[in-house]
């Protein structure tokens, strides 16, 4: 039985990447912060096959100690502090966990399971938004990182390191360039989340407006439960590699907020939406969209679940869930 080791094992990634992993029989292991995480009871309650470890991605000897302890086969690092808009108020808290983070890991799989040792297959979960204002359209896995966030600039820091601890130690690592993926498991705070769960409210009269920024953002956007599938595959191959993970389609934000709307039979979405100048971003990332070829091409992957399905499951779902909760 192969053994897994998920950082951000209670984040969406995560919650996918361990269903998936135990669906193929791996023994899966989760990294969880602290004495009292008020997410563990969540997690045992969907996900009771894993076994949690405690860790710490700002504290190198608790990584050490927990692969010690595990002594996994693979080691997927999905911890980070992810939501965008968070960087720029803590900017250097993402900078010590989303970026900094990602070297510890490194380190303590060098010392623990380096190539002398029993290998350790490493992947780092860098993301879409290192490329920023881009400078090429699609984007793939040549070209240049110009962030617009420290997010951004973390997750670059954070991809450099992994290709430079594989070149300079021999390590078996893979950076995942994953383009916006969704599902009902996404948090709150994300757009897509918030726009279908609050369209779901205001159509059962708990919510009577949506409150947004820019509509006229374009983004690539899959579904979680796919991109997880390629996270895996990177580790299967012979020899590690980076590889763009994406749809090869862009959609807006108004896209999305037309099919939430038109999902739920609700017709125009204009007289419910309202913009606020407090969720525009510092600096906007207006464009991305991935090219998928390689990916494609060498891992065998491409994603099942279209643009349009997508949003009709995350409006399902939250139609469900808000419903359920005005019963109890």
């Amino acid at each position: 039985m192969p053994t897994a080791f998920i950082t951000g094992i209670t984040g969406q990634d995560g919650r996918h990447l361990a269903e998936f992993l135990h669906g193929r029989g791996y023994r899966v292991c989760g990294m969880m912060k602290g004495q009292h995480n008020p997410r563990a009871e969540m997690l045992r309650d969907e996900l009771p096959f894993v076994e949690v470890v405690p860790g710490d991605l700002n504290d190198l000897t608790s990584l050490v100690k927990a692969i010690e302890q595990v002594q996994p086969d693979e080691f997927y690092n999905l911890g980070a502090i992810s939501f965008v808009a968070m960087s720029f108020n803590q900017a250097e808290l993402t900078a010590n966990v989303t970026g900094l983070g990602v070297l510890r890991a490194l380190e303590a799989v060098r010392i623990v399971g380096g190539p002398q040792n029993n290998p350790i297959r490493f992947y780092q979960a860098s993301s879409s938004e290192m490329f920023g204002k881009v400078r090429e359209v699609p984007q793939n896995e040549l070209t240049p990182f110009h962030p617009r966030s420290p997010y951004g600039v973390a997750k670059v820091f954070g991809h450099h390191i992994t290709v430079n601890y594989r070149e300079s130690y021999g390590l078996y690592a893979c950076s995942g360039i994953l383009f916006n993926h969704e599902g009902p498991k996404r948090g709150l705070e994300f757009v897509t989340r918030k726009i279908t769960n609050t369209a779901a409210r205001i159509k059962l009269g708990v919510d009577r407006e949506l409150v947004l920024g820019n509509l006229d953002a374009k983004r690539d956007w899959g579904y979680a439960g796919d991109y997880v599938k390629a996270m895996w595959l990177m580790l299967q191959q012979d020899q590690p590699d980076d590889y763009v993970i994406a749809t090869g389609e862009t959609h807006s934000v108004e896209e999305f907020l037309e099919l939430t709307f038109e999902q739920l039979g609700m017709g125009d979405w204009r007289p419910y939406v309202r913009q606020d100048p407090k969720f525009f971003r510092p600096a906007e990332v207006d464009l991305l969209i991935g090219d998928p070829t390689k990916a494609r091409e060498q891992l065998g992957w491409r994603p099942e679940v279209g643009f349009r399905e997508l949003v009709a499951m995350m409006v399902e779902h939250d139609l469900a869930y808000e419903s359920a909760r005005l019963r109890r």
